[in-house]
């Protein structure tokens, strides 16, 4: 009898752990590769691929990152990731958390980080020198929540609009962990909304875009976790809206 109850006891343990290591796997490390940008100028690129412009070079201090199967076709602009190198010789163990804004790969690499980002998961100054040298390097990373103190996720006016026939804008400050999916464009007065179309990366355009002045609609998907969230702004974008203006929400996001 007591070796039956420690039999017991042992597979109940063993399905316990084995739960918990299902549950925490959203913090995962996953393996790959990195390299930088060979003429980045420190920063990122002002042309990426997710449409932030020069705005997408000097976000979070300059720790961006170009990304391939990441990008998602744009979905994935905006998200941050902690990425740490794995050579114990000159990698610290924190690593470095950077955000995509933009598309690329070099044999077989998730991450082409700015050549700042790159530098910083080494441990010293010296260990700097030597892991640029380097080029490429073996990495480990995960999502992580983007976090923007003392910022509203801000709506970018592209240049290419034409108020009242063509609105684009790209959103800035994507916080929390999780993908905007879908964007809304709403009037305030009749409480009508169209469903807009992804231009490409984090660019989103509406031809012809609602008259007066406009609700923008966020909704935040976790696939994961199989959860969905409209966000709504508190601040509307103004009916005399122009290209090249940027409009603050109102609202951060925790999610």
């Amino acid at each position: 009898m007591a070796l039956y109850l420690f039999c017991g006891f042992l597979v109940t343990t063993l399905i316990f752990m084995q739960t918990l290591a299902d549950t925490s796997c959203t913090d995962c490390f996953t393996h790959s590769r990195a390299a930088y940008y060979p003429n980045s100028e420190d920063h990122g690129t002002d042309v990426g691929a997710c449409g932030f412009g020069s705005f997408g070079a000097t976000i979070n201090g300059g720790d961006v990152s170009a990304a391939s199967d990441l990008y998602r076709n744009g979905v994935g602009c905006g998200a941050c990731y902690q990425v740490r190198c794995t050579n114990s010789a000159y990698c610290s163990n924190n690593g470095v958390t950077v955000v995509i804004t933009d598309q690329g790969s070099s044999d077989h690499t998730d991450f082409i980080l700015s050549e700042h980002a790159f530098g910083r998961m080494a441990q010293t100054t010296d260990a700097t020198s030597s892991l640029l040298a380097l080029g490429m390097v073996d990495i480990e990373y995960r999502r992580v929540a983007c976090s923007y103190p003392y910022k509203n996720i801000t709506f970018k006016i592209d240049e290419s609009s034409n108020n009242p026939n063509y609105l684009a804008f790209v959103i800035w400050y994507q916080q929390g962990k999780r993908d905007i999916t879908a964007v809304q464009l709403c009037e305030t007065e009749n409480f009508v909304c169209k469903l807009l179309d992804r231009s490409h990366g984090a660019v989103w355009t509406s031809t012809p875009p609602p008259s007066g002045p406009l609700s923008i609609r966020m909704l935040f998907s976790d696939e994961e976790e199989g959860e969905e969230t409209w966000v709504v702004p508190v601040n509307n974008i103004p009916q005399d809206w122009k290209p090249g203006e940027t409009y603050d929400s109102g609202v951060q996001v925790n999610l």
